[in-house]
């Protein structure tokens, strides 16, 4: 028997729910996959770091990142980074180059359509 896994954090459960509502309404498939990845495991998910990053970005990129951004590396590029939840370190490596740590919620309300955003795990 498969157990079905079930958030605990209620501002998970919530962000879970806005971006199908999101999705719903802009008809924008992005937002169905981010909460997708939302809802797995905490096993699997996402833990990026800036090194990551800044391989894969350019400078002005919008990237979205389903779990947490930590600070192993340096960022070279100003790059808008949404994601869950920041390291302090991350967080401070980030604005020193130029670019802003957002939340998801922040991101979708100013991109409602998820235009130009990579999502990176």
């Amino acid at each position: 028997m498969v157990k079905k896994i079930t958030k605990t954090n209620p501002n998970l459960v919530n962000l879970i729910k806005e971006l199908m509502e999101k999705y719903h309404e802009e008809d924008a498939c992005i937002w169905k996959d981010v909460a997708k990845r939302l809802q797995r495991s905490n096993r699997r998910s996402a833990e990026v770091n800036l090194s990551n990053i800044n391989r894969f970005s350019s400078a002005d990129d919008y990237i979205l990142i389903p779990g947490k951004v930590l600070s192993n590396g340096d960022l070279e590029n100003k790059v808008n980074i949404a994601a869950l939840n920041f390291s302090t370190r991350a967080q401070e490596k980030i604005e020193q180059a130029g670019g802003k740590c957002l939340s998801i919620n922040e991101l979708m309300d100013s991109n409602p359509k998820g235009s130009n955003i990579k999502i990176m795990e």
